[in-house]
């Protein structure tokens, strides 16, 4: 596994520029140890200036694992004629001597980090979106066994490894959800790349953190209980029934009184059952069998 917050190469380590006198050297003996991806381009080649900063920027990410080295063909006519490169853009991925894959032309960015972390895995390697994979699983079982903010310090760092991992984001929020710091929770939720604020993960930990927000004033358990029973037609009473039920760990119990409201009056209030079982739904993973059951449950109901 990586050592999250370790030092990465720069990308002057990981790319460069070679030629005829060192390609042997650069390319073909570095390529024992590591794999290396060599571009073929030309200065008046238009898809080259796409694909080159973008096949940077992938192995940069790649932090490491693979090199990359630029070949001029223009000036360098003797290795592209050995390579058969008959079009550009062209890259080859050489492992131990020898090209293993290659593609020409322009692709876009999801692919080159496709084809890098084939190049790698050829290798033996790891890519390092398996690595930060591997530390999420970690941070989430640290914050499952009630270390939050063991997990939260891991979650932070795979963020500084990789700004837009959501899975890492969501459980930063809960992580301080459950050492119960709500605004910091939500000053994290709030300042999420735009690309994935609406991932599932920071959905997930925004309903979670509006159920924290709710825990927070809901009331005593058997009170709210006792009102209930003495009105079933309280439909307030049987929402914040349902809201300290969640607060307590009830979540089955808390989706039963929900429904139940729902079934006695679904439009009470701007349809707040219905509301607060998505907030729940939204919380929970999607297999969970409340959230299976519940739906279930809901459905029969809204189209019975």
């Amino acid at each position: 596994m990586i050592e999250l917050g370790g030092k990465a190469p720069s990308a002057q380590d990981l790319i460069k520029d070679v030629s005829e006198a060192d390609f042997m050297a650069e390319v073909v003996d570095v390529s024992r140890t590591v794999p290396v991806i060599v571009d073929f381009w030309a200065p008046w080649c238009g898809p080259c200036k796409t694909l080159g900063p973008a096949l940077e920027a992938a192995v940069t990410k790649a932090g490491g694992a693979v090199r990359m080295v630029k070949v001029n063909v223009d000036e360098n006519q003797m290795i592209a004629g050995q390579l058969r490169v008959q079009s550009i853009p062209t890259v080859y991925a050489f492992w131990q001597g020898q090209p293993i894959d290659g593609f020409q032309g322009a692709v876009p960015p999801s692919e080159l980090e496709a084809f890098i972390d084939r190049v790698i895995a050829a290798s033996g390697g790891q890519a390092p979106g398996d690595e930060l994979a591997e530390a999420v699983a970690a941070a989430e079982e640290m914050l499952e066994q009630g270390a939050a903010a063991d997990a939260a310090q891991t979650f932070a760092a795979i963020l500084q490894e990789d700004a837009q991992n959501a899975a890492a984001y969501g459980g930063l929020v809960r992580s301080y959800i459950a050492l119960d710091d709500l605004d910091q929770a939500e000053a994290i939720l709030n300042g999420a790349p735009a690309e994935i604020s609406k991932a599932p993960e920071l959905e997930a930990a925004h309903a979670q953190l509006e159920l924290a927000r709710q825990a927070a004033s809901a009331g005593p358990v058997s009170d709210l209980r006792a009102r209930v029973d003495a009105a079933p037609e309280d439909h307030q009473a049987r929402f914040d029934l349902a809201l300290a039920l969640q607060a307590s760990g009830q979540t089955a119990e808390a989706v039963d009184e929900l429904l139940e409201l729902f079934r006695r009056d679904r439009e009470w209030n701007e349809a707040a059952a219905k509301q607060q079982l998505f907030t729940i739904f939204e919380a929970l993973k999607p297999n969970d069998p409340v959230v299976l059951n519940g739906r279930r449950k809901l459905s029969s109901m809204i189209f019975a």
